[in-house]
């Protein structure tokens, strides 16, 4: 599983068109429902911490892990602008640690689509049941093997700003489903001179029915899933699904 690492000081400005506030929303949502409506939730994969920041301003207590001590940098210059009390952690997602049990875990951004194996994800999925309060929940979203097969496999993607630029190519590997990204960024400094690094970044899509069978064989109780991008049914060109699954087993529940 790759960290980002010089990626990790331009993540931000290429990612501006994320749809963060509408991913919390739906968060929030499906939170509130539940009942939960404040206490600890865990961020897995947080990344720059965009999401564990809007989430804090909702009123949980917010804890985020990402294995990339450079995103979780950002993440902390971030909190110390907003003055939110959150906790950052770095640590792999597939053997995460935390002092006790949290009321909901998040993980978004396809940030799981980093584990290359079926039983990384399983075990990744183990923890987060192993860490729940009894009946929390586990909101997380995965991207499909039709996104990189058939939306951005095998393709070039440029972008250039006022003070960096980036150049994306894909290659897709049907066999292995995976789904590797060379990216080449040229970012200003002081003096007005770009410099250039590289990055490779590996991901694998995985089905929904594959990512049912993983949940439920690590113990959690599937809830649902929709299209993320349309909050419609999946279907077979859903590129990005959003997901929710129970914790179960703590309180004797073994259904289902």
């Amino acid at each position: 599983m790759e960290a980002y690492e010089d990626f990790a000081l331009v993540y931000d400005t290429f990612m501006d068109e994320t749809p963060y506030d509408e991913w919390c929303s739906r968060i929030l949502s499906v939170l509130r429902q539940a009942g939960i409506e404040d206490g600890l939730v865990l961020d897995l994969g947080c990344g720059t911490g965009s999401m564990t920041e809007r989430l804090a301003r909702a009123g949980y207590d917010m804890i985020g892990v990402d294995l990339s001590g450079r995103m979780l940098d950002i993440a902390l210059k971030k909190k110390e602008k907003s003055g939110l009390d959150i906790l950052y952690l770095q640590q792999d997602m597939r053997e995460f640690e935390l002092y006790g049990t949290v009321r909901a875990v998040v993980c978004v951004c396809d940030s799981l689509n980093y584990l290359l194996e079926e039983e990384e994800l399983k075990e990744t999925f183990a923890l987060v049941n192993n860490y729940l309060d009894p009946g929390g929940l586990f909101l997380f979203d995965f991207n499909t093997p039709y996104k990189y097969g058939t939306v951005i496999g095998d393709c070039t993607i440029a972008e250039n700003r006022d003070d960096c630029s980036f150049i994306w190519e894909n290659y897709y590997e049907k066999d292995s489903g995976l789904n590797e990204y060379d990216l080449t960024i040229f970012v200003r400094e002081e003096g007005g001179l770009f410099r250039r690094f590289t990055e490779t970044h590996v991901q694998r899509g995985y089905a929904p029915e594959t990512v049912r069978r993983l949940a439920q064989e690590a113990g959690l109780c599937w809830a649902g899933a929709m299209d993320a991008d349309t909050g419609g049914p999946v279907g077979p060109e859903s590129e990005r699904i959003f997901a929710v699954a129970k914790e179960q087993g703590k309180d004797g529940n073994s259904k289902r």
